[in-house]
Formats: C-alpha cells, structure tokens, sequence
C-alpha cells in the first residue's frame, strides 16, 4: 500500500508529527522498531513527563544552549503554549511546577503516552511496532520508499525521521538516522553528551570522602584555564563515587565537554560556591563575629549550620583547622583560606559519563541544511526531520520535550501538506 506519510521513530517527536499529518488528512503510517511507542516520554521527567515549560518563548530559547535560536520561527507557528493547548484538548489537565515546569495532573508520564496513542487511533494512523527500519531510499531530487529490515519496502510521498540521538539508547535512541541523514547529503556535526554527569580523578572523589553529599542551591561554575567562569549554574548537585552530579552539574556538563576540546586538555577545573547570596568579605565578617561572640566554644559547633557537616569537616581538613580549635587559637590566615573555599571550592573534572549514560544528545543533523518553519530538508523534497536527531540540545527541565514536540508537529503537518500536492 502507498501512503503520503511514513514517520519512523515512536517517541515524543515522532508522536507527534504522526497526529499532525494525520489532522492534515494525511494516509500515514508510524513504524517503530521497539515493541511498545513513547517509551522516553514514558520515564521522562522521573516517571512523570515533563510535556513542557511555561515560560515566555525567549526564555525558553535561552534554556536550548544548544541551536535554540533556530527555533524562533517553529515557535512562531507551534508554541509552548500551543503544546498546552494541544495536550487540554486531549483530555491531559495539566499544573504548573517550579521554573515553569508543566506536568499532567494525574503526575502519571503513562497518562500522557495513553492520551496521544488514543489519538492516533482516532485519526486512523496505521501503527506498527517491532519494525525497525534497514533503508530509506531517495532518487535525485526526493524521498521514494522506505525498507523494512523484513524486506518489505514501503512507497511513500514523505518521511519524517524522529529516531532520536543516542543518549538513553534503551528507549531506542541508538543513532539509526544518521546515516539515513548523510546518504540524503546532510550533515552531521560532531556528538557529544549533554546533561549528563561529571567526572573526576581527584584524590577526594577517588577515596569516596563525599559520596553522597548533596549541597542545594549553589552556584557551580566551570571555568577556562585563566580562571575566568565559562558558565555558572545555581542549582542542586551531589557528590558520586566518580564525581559530580545533580542538576546544576547536568546544566554544566555540555561546558566541561567544549572547554576539554577547544582548550586541548583532558582536565578543566569547576568552583563551587556553597555560599551564593554573601560575598566573600561579608561572609568572614559575618563569621569572625560568631567566632568572637562564642569563643569558648568549638569552630565547628560555633559554624554548625553554615554548610553541611561533611562538607564543613571536610573545607576545614582542607585548611588544616582542627575541627576542635577555639577561635583564640585560630590564624586569621587559615580562617581566610576557609572562608575562600567556601565561595570558591575548585577541583579538577576530567570529562563526563559516556553519550549513552547522558539524558540528551549534543551535535545531530545540521540546522543549517533544514526549513525551519517546515523541518523539511533542502536537499531531498519530503524529507523531514525532528526532534534530537537535528543539532539541537537544551538543559531538562522540559526545555528538550518542548523542541521535540514543536518540530514534530511542524513536520508532520509540512509532511502531509507536501504529500497532497505532490
């Protein structure tokens, strides 16, 4: 059977561009090689899915480090809000979290997968699952059949590619639509993990001496070899038995991965201020008091509070302050070694966990080579592409979801509409 539109790829994209080309009246077929659709929506956002992100479109742009401008005319045609919109329709409620994060109210990710397979149904979209996909086949100038691995060929007027990047390749993501990408003439510029975690070969991480130690809201930056902060993130992270972790950490990690490259190192150094809202000098002030109104009393009972315990046994060992001395016998120079690392905890990370242990994909198909109002390639006609297949990346925090469902929608609607008139 012939059909104007074959989308290969189940996840949110994919989902997505298979409803839009089916609203346009479109004959589309999803094939996915996986047994079951909208497996990454399905753990997204802990289990929750997080469909999007309410803040105002430049916002949003800013929190896609990654190619996020090339998106301002997709969210002109298909914005977040839309996405709201799209997903009440379907019967998804859904609340606003912190930073602008959108969840279904039901907090259940199954809800949202549940509610845009009911509507595929409903628009008549032929779905089928443990069909991966050997080949797609182009003439000169378009698109003209899909190969199934079974050996069946498929004829079509469109394909919208949305197999994904390769982070979190047991949902699927394993890279497939590159080479179908480059034998179209794209390109594809280099990958490389995102929001993923950190590592380090320092004698502290090594030992295991915080493991576990989870610091809130502190202001981590990575830095380039003349000390000058690169990026700062101000955010949660935890200390691993290989390095780094945690929100403010996954933000960084992209910063860590171009420093190593562009400076040519294999070790860039990180700061951690664990005291963001005092400056330095307002801090030792701040704590000489305190020391001087208990003085009898121990340094590390009279700064109980101030940071967590391990990490405030373990910034005095650093300093050689006996956790025990009174301020009497404390040098002010040690004191001021402390309170510097405090603001300023640096250390050496030496790269990141592997692109399959990262929640995103850096680098895919270049923007360059695409119609961004239509997602469809400039150099195969009814070639279109979406989500983290294309050289875009952002931080989580729905920022990701946000671009998939945006250019999902859009080629799968330009899909469609190419289909009919051709």
């Amino acid at each position: 059977m012939n059909y104007d539109v074959l989308v290969i790829g189940g996840g949110p994209s994919g989902l997505m561009a298979a409803i839009a080309a089916g609203e346009q009246g479109a004959r589309v077929i999803l094939v996915d090689k996986g047994n079951k659709l909208g497996r990454k929506l399905a753990i997204s956002g802990g289990g929750r899915c997080n469909v999007t992100n309410r803040l105002p479109v430049d916002e949003i742009i800013k929190h896609i480090p990654g190619n996020g401008r090339f998106l301002y005319s997709a969210f002109s045609e298909f914005s977040n809000e839309d996405i709201i919109t799209f997903f009440e329709k379907l019967g998804i409620e859904l609340k606003e979290e912190d930073h602008g994060r959108m969840f279904p109210v039901t907090d259940k990710a199954q809800s949202v997968v549940d509610a845009l397979l009911n509507e595929l149904k409903r628009l008549k979209v032929e779905v089928r699952t443990n069909e991966p996909v050997k080949d797609i086949m182009y003439d000169d100038t378009k698109v003209t059949t899909v190969i199934l691995k079974s050996g069946e060929s498929i004829e079509t007027k469109a394909v919208v590619l949305a197999v994904g990047g390769k982070s979190v390749p047991h949902t699927g993501s394993t890279g497939d639509g590159y080479p179908w990408a480059e034998k179209a003439g794209h390109t594809i510029t280099e990958l490389f993990p995102t929001e993923v975690p950190i590592t380090s070969n320092e004698p502290f991480i090594q030992n295991k001496t915080l493991q576990g130690l989870s610091l809130r809201d502190v202001a981590l930056s990575v830095l380039n070899p003349k000390g000058k902060p690169i990026i700062t993130h101000q955010m949660d992270m935890i200390f691993t038995h290989f390095g780094i972790s945690g929100p403010a950490v996954l933000r960084c990690s992209q910063y860590v991965v171009k420093a190593m490259k562009k400076f040519k190192t294999n070790a860039i150094t990180v700061s951690i201020d664990a005291l963001p809202s005092k400056n330095e000098e307002q801090l030792f002030q701040e704590v000489v008091r305190n020391l001087k109104t208990d003085a009898k009393k121990a340094i590390k009972n009279v700064l109980k509070g101030l940071l967590p315990e391990r990490y405030l046994l373990f910034l005095l060992e650093k300093n050689e302050i006996d956790p025990q001395i009174t301020y009497d016998n404390l040098s002010n120079e040690k004191l001021r070694g402390f309170i510097k690392d405090c603001k300023q905890f640096q250390f050496q990370v030496h790269g990141t966990l592997p692109l399959e242990k990262a929640f995103v994909t850096g680098g895919g198909v270049s923007i360059k080579e695409i119609h961004p109002r239509e997602m469809a390639s400039k150099f195969k006609q009814g070639l279109y592409f979406c989500g983290e297949l294309l050289d875009i990346h952002g931080y989580t925090g729905g920022y990701n979801i946000t671009s998939a469902l945006v250019t999902g929608r859009l080629a799968g609607m330009n899909a469609a509409l190419y289909s009919k008139t051709n």
